[in-house]
C-alpha cells in the first residue's frame, strides 16, 4: 500500500468514527434548548404570599403569581422594559409596578401606564409534583 492510499484510509476513518459522535451531540443540544420546563421554586412558597420572585432561576428572572391551586398561574420577566427596575405585584389591584418610575403592566405583562412602552416578557407556567415550573419562550 502507498502512503498516500494509507493516509486517506486513516483519515476516513477518523471522519467515520467521529460521525456518530457529532450527530449524538447536536441532537442533544436541539433538544435542550429552551424547549424544557425549568423549576424556579417550590409550590408550598408560591403558595405563602401568591407570588413567587426567582431572581436566579436557570430561566433568568422570573416572577410567578397565583397559587398552587389556581388553574393558571402567571410568570414574567419582572425587570421593568423603561428603567430595569424589579417590578412588583400588586395583588388589590391586580397588576405589576415598577418602584423606581410608576409603570404599570396587566396581569398579561402589557403596559397600562407608561413611561415603559414594551410589555414584559411572559412564560408559561405550571404546578409540576411540588413545584413551579416555567417554560421559556
Amino acid at each position: 500500500m502507498k502512503r498516500r492510499d494509507f493516509i486517506n484510509w486513516v483519515g476516513l476513518g477518523w471522519i467515520a468514527s467521529s460521525l456518530p459522535v457529532a450527530i449524538a451531540a447536536c441532537s442533544s443540544q436541539t433538544n435542550s434548548v429552551s424547549a424544557d420546563w425549568q423549576t424556579v421554586g417550590t409550590s408550598a412558597d408560591l403558595d405563602k404570599t401568591g407570588q413567587l420572585l426567582a431572581k436566579n432561576s436557570p430561566a433568568g428572572p422570573v416572577l410567578v403569581v397565583g397559587t398552587s391551586k389556581s388553574e393558571s398561574l402567571t410568570a414574567v420577566n419582572p425587570t421593568c422594559t423603561h428603567a430595569g427596575c424589579t417590578v412588583g405585584w400588586k395583588a388589590d389591584a391586580k397588576k405589576f409596578v415598577c418602584p423606581c418610575h410608576g409603570s404599570e403592566y396587566a396581569l398579561d405583562g402589557k403596559v397600562q401606564r407608561g413611561p415603559a412602552t414594551e410589555p414584559l416578557k411572559t412564560y408559561a407556567a405550571q404546578i409540576e409534583g411540588n413545584s413551579v415550573v416555567v417554560k421559556p419562550s
